[in-house]
């Protein structure tokens, strides 16, 4: 399914595979994350947390729906993985600033 993305939410999934440094591209300079019940507050905690899924866990990430809500975008993945639980539909929250990311959250 092709999903209508804005360009940072669709840039941060084409560069899922690519590497941590082709995700922080896609977040603003003080952009937070919050995965995994912790935050990570600058590019280079996000790029930190880039490089502990990468050597944590090989998996794919699918996009199945997107909705907006409370200013925010709401992208529905399917991940499988070699991760507990696999696979799991995970919502990531992106907010949006300046034509960039400047918080995501993924929750169950």
């Amino acid at each position: 399914m092709t999903l209508n993305l804005a360009e940072p939410i669709a840039a941060y999934f084409a560069a899922e595979g690519s590497g941590p440094r082709a995700i922080v591209r896609c977040f603003t300079n003080d952009a937070v994350v919050k995965d995994e019940g912790e935050t990570y507050e600058g590019l280079n905690a996000i790029r930190r947390w880039r490089q502990e899924v990468a050597a944590k866990y090989t998996y794919t990430c699918e996009p199945l729906r997107s909705e907006q809500a409370n200013g925010k975008t709401i992208v529905t993945c399917r991940l499988e993985g070699t991760f507990p639980g696999s696979p799991i539909d995970l919502r990531f929250i992106f907010g949006l600033e300046r034509g960039k990311i400047a918080s995501l959250e993924i929750k169950v």
